[in-house]
């Protein structure tokens, strides 16, 4: 468990559990425009991928979720489905925080690229996945991913893919110790 301390108080981050399902469902609902999903389906990224997610608390109370996977189809690549900080919590850079947490995990270990997909008005994400990028000295590539008329039935705007890497094995080594600095 890796801590960081912040004026607001004790930030955690953690795996999720089964017990935070509810919580993170709620914290995404909190966090428009995010895309909120069931609460089951966040019980079973807090279950059978808690390993690739994040939960971020601050004194006990649930403020920032990162839910990730491992591309079954491209091993070395991780990708971020979703991210959510709450109010009270902005302005502290957690979302960039969860990603260098993910990162530093041994289930990252083999892991050289990072994807997701960002619509184009949401300047927040774009931001902390080009920081990343130039944190990790790669590239991150930009390409049209999900088209609204095409896959989403014209009720979601186009999501486009952010590839970044490849991470070498030197900035994963940089990104470990800086999180066990923390």
């Amino acid at each position: 468990m890796d801590r960081v301390n912040q004026n607001l108080g004790q930030l955690t981050f953690r795996c999720p559990t089964a017990n935070d399902g509810y919580a993170v469902n709620q914290l995404i609902a909190a966090c428009p425009p995010l895309d909120t999903n069931s609460v089951y389906c966040n019980l079973l990224q807090c279950t059978h991928f808690n390993e690739t997610c994040v939960v971020a608390e601050l004194d006990g109370e649930i403020v920032g979720w990162m839910s990730a996977y491992i591309n079954p189809q491209k091993t070395s690549t991780i990708f971020i489905w979703q991210m959510a900080v709450s109010e009270k919590a902005r302005g502290q850079s957690l979302a960039y925080k969860m990603l260098n947490h993910l990162l530093s995990r041994v289930v990252c270990s083999e892991v050289t690229h990072v994807e997701t997909t960002i619509t184009k008005d949401n300047q927040a994400s774009r931001s902390v996945f080009r920081k990343l990028a130039s944190q990790l000295n790669t590239g991150c590539a930009e390409s049209s991913y999900f088209v609204r008329d095409i896959h989403l039935g014209g009720k979601h705007a186009d999501e486009y893919l952010f590839k970044i890497g490849p991470i070498s094995s030197n900035a994963k080594r940089m990104i470990k110790i800086k999180e066990e600095n923390l």
